[in-house]
């Protein structure tokens, strides 16, 4: 006899007595690439979209950043002619732009008052974190920094900048940011540049997924969610795809320690003009802060 969980209703066991179940979860057989830079504002952008692609599909695929090298230094030619950027003080402007479009705040005054003079030590940093600790531990570091940089307008490039960053991860920045400064530093970016140029990658952000047949879908600039899920689909070869489910609001902001409101909407399909009632239905008012940046809010967690 069994009494059924769905129906409520009791009867006869019609399934066989004993059954073997394999509860081995599928082997991940897509490779995901996504090509950045510390730097890069439609990197920033594309955040909200990312992490929510990432939680619900990830079981589907192995995800690894990848450093692309957007700026090395300035110099008396053009760096980015199609958007008008010959110098640190044009990037200001196109900043602001991507920051009021995406409604992930930039503030960008920084590059015209202390202006980011090479994107490569933030990037070697990331690199020299992910030998000597984890993937996960310098994908944080790279949110943190995008944070000081776009949001609270700090230069990241900046030495003092990177350690007190790494420091606030639980690391010892000085170890860290000075490991990164030697040649060792840049062998390991290097790296990363080779395998972009292998990618055929020539802008930020790409995201490339490869098969086990190494075939693969390149997606290019900041896309909606349902581009890279339908991405997905078709370099598994599936029409249908099995979204696991999304993390609750408490348990997503004490992983991600910071939150713009775009995030959440994004995450969890919420209107903007809902989300107050939103993190106020999911949330109580002892676990958040709501602060505001640049006209967009942002949550954190309440320090214990």
């Amino acid at each position: 006899m069994i009494c059924d969980l769905e129906t409520g209703v009791c009867g006869v066991a019609g399934e066989e007595e004993m059954e073997l179940i394999d509860f081995n979860q599928p082997k991940k057989t897509i490779e995901v690439y996504y090509v950045t830079d510390p730097i890069c504002s439609h990197c920033w952008a594309i955040e909200p979209v990312l992490r929510r692609f990432k939680e619900q599909y990830g079981h589907y695929f192995n995800f690894h950043p990848v450093m692309g090298g957007l700026l090395e230094k300035w110099h008396d030619g053009p760096i980015d002619p199609a958007n008008g950027i010959y110098k640190p003080a044009d990037v200001a402007p196109h900043w602001r732009e991507v920051g009021k479009h995406s409604r992930m705040p930039i503030d960008g005054s920084l590059m015209v008052d202390n202006p980011i003079q090479s994107s490569f030590p933030p990037s070697r940093v990331y690199k020299v974190i992910q030998k000597n600790h984890s993937d996960a531990v310098a994908y944080e570091y790279l949110r943190r920094a995008r944070e000081e940089l776009f949001a609270f307008n700090k230069n990241i490039s900046d030495i003092s900048v990177m350690i007190e960053i790494v420091n606030k991860l639980g690391l010892d920045g000085e170890t860290i940011v000075n490991e990164a400064e030697q040649p060792a530093g840049q062998q390991l970016l290097n790296e990363d540049f080779g395998l972009a140029r292998s990618l055929g990658v020539r802008g930020f952000p790409t995201i490339v997924m490869i098969n086990e047949e190494n075939k693969g879908v390149k997606i290019v600039g900041g896309r909606p969610f349902e581009s890279y899920v339908d991405g997905l689909k078709q370099v598994l070869n599936m029409e249908e795809l099995q979204p696991i489910q999304l993390p609750s609001l408490p348990s997503l902001l004490e992983k991600e320690k910071l939150l713009f409101s775009k995030e959440i909407e994004v995450m969890y399909d919420v209107d903007q003009s809902d989300i107050n009632a939103f993190v106020e239905k999911e949330l109580s008012p002892a676990q958040y802060q709501v602060k505001e940046i640049l006209g967009e809010s942002y949550f954190i967690p309440t320090i214990k």
